[in-house]
């Protein structure tokens, strides 16, 4: 009895052992229907695409059970190979050295390049010191470009000539252009001999071209150009070309007139006395220099030589004076080709100076062609005073006659007054 009882005992365990395993093995089917279910559909077809290639290697692997040996040997001949190449791997570097050395040489011919922008010249510090004009917007409704000769040994202009030698910290316009162009904090562009202005990378001249070209003494030192204040030809840059924009920004409804660019012209003469020739040296854009003229000073009246002011405000108060030379136009002309002689450049002249400023006074309206409804309220009270006036001016006349039909009595006014009721 003992025996059939243990007999009995052992069978229901290993049936309640043969049940765990199948609730096992079902919640593990469950368990993995539902995490395939749970995953996306790409997924999915990852899974898929595995199990097909893990098939497919199962099923090639008995046809191919020589060539893992034949790999072993084709993985083994990288490895015999390796120590060759590790020398040319370390010898890459030695020989690289002397062109890395190469970039520390060049460094200071290329600092130029580097500091042509603003940002790299000036820190965020000296540009909040020095702000600037906004700059003109591209999108306008009325735009017309001059261009002028402005002679600096006037007097309105005199202030940016003078002193000709620097004297301290006071440097004249030519050489503060001519200092920040040697050390390449600003870019200089080519004067072409048509007299157009082009503003792009091509146009890009050196110093040291236009140091050659006009035969100004420097030294080179480190890559570096050194000129004395001696040998800069500040005297003898007495003009300036100047390119402005007038125009009318519909976005605040005002008239500005914008500096664009500056061209020194240097006056030389010849050995033999003649008359001085012309060289227009190079373009600088004035938006690369207006940070830097806002730190450098000019005395704009010689009365009161307390007044000083920036160059900087000197031309965005447009207080400088010049003549018109060129306007941008279809065919690219300036005034001397199609203007036969002096008088009659001189009457164009001002015809494109009346242009401009009946362009600015009639914005808002002409005031001579009464075209604005505060005018024609005016118009109505001048009407309104002139029929009072003639109406005053008939009643003079009426009572001049009368005076003059009636006697001349002691009592006139109450003679005159017995009169009419007796008309009456």
């Amino acid at each position: 009895m003992n025996d059939m009882k243990k007999n009995r005992m052992k069978i229901a365990e290993v049936n309640r052992w043969c049940w765990v395993k199948v609730v096992l093995i079902l919640f593990t089917i469950h368990f993995s229907l539902l995490t395939s279910m749970a995953q996306p559909p790409q997924r999915r077809a990852e899974q898929q695409v595995q199990k097909q290639q893990v098939q497919k290697q199962q099923v090639r692997k008995p046809l191919v059970q020589e060539q893992p040996v034949q790999k072993q040997m084709v993985l083994e001949q990288p490895v015999q190979e390796q120590p060759a190449p590790k020398p040319l791997v370390q010898e890459q570097p030695v020989q690289e050295q002397p062109a890395q050395e190469q970039p520390a040489q060049e460094q200071p011919v290329q600092k130029p390049q580097k500091q042509n922008k603003v940002s790299s010249a000036m820190s965020v510090r000296a540009q909040i010191s020095f702000p600037t004009v906004v700059d003109m917007p591209e999108e306008v409704v009325w735009r017309r470009d001059i261009y002028r000769e402005i002679d600096l040994t006037k007097n309105d202009n005199a202030g940016l000539y003078y002193p000709v030698e620097p004297q301290g910290k006071q440097l004249n316009l030519f050489t503060y252009i001519f200092k920040l162009a040697q050390n390449g904090y600003i870019p200089v562009y080519e004067y072409p001999t048509d007299g157009s202005d082009v503003f792009t990378n091509d146009t890009k001249v050196e110093m040291k071209t236009i140091l050659d070209n006009y035969h100004i003494f420097y030294e080179e030192q480190d890559g570096k150009l050194k000129v004395d204040n001696s040998d800069i030809p500040s005297s003898e840059v007495r003009k300036f070309f100047l390119k402005e924009s007038a125009y009318y920004d519909q976005a605040n409804s005002s008239f500005h007139i914008k500096v664009l660019a500056l061209c020194p012209v240097m006056l030389r003469e010849d050995d033999f006395g003649g008359e001085a020739t012309q060289y227009p040296l190079f373009w600088v854009k004035y938006s690369d220099l207006e940070p830097f003229l806002n730190r450098q000073t000019v005395m704009p009246s010689s009365l009161n030589n307390a007044a000083t002011m920036s160059m900087d405000d000197f031309f965005t108060l447009n207080m400088y004076r010049g003549q018109i030379y060129k306007t941008n136009n279809a065919q690219g002309k300036t005034l001397a080709q199609y203007c036969p002689d002096e008088a009659a450049m001189t009457a164009e002249q001002k015809r494109i100076e009346k242009e401009l400023a009946d362009f600015h006074k009639t914005i808002f309206g002409d005031p001579v062609k009464k075209d604005s409804l505060d005018s024609i309220a005016k118009l109505d009270t001048n009407k309104k005073g002139k029929v009072k006036s003639a109406k005053n001016s008939s009643n003079r006349t009426k009572a001049s006659k009368s005076k003059k039909g009636t006697t001349t009595t002691p009592a006139n006014s109450a003679a005159r007054v017995t009169v009419r009721r007796q008309r009456h």
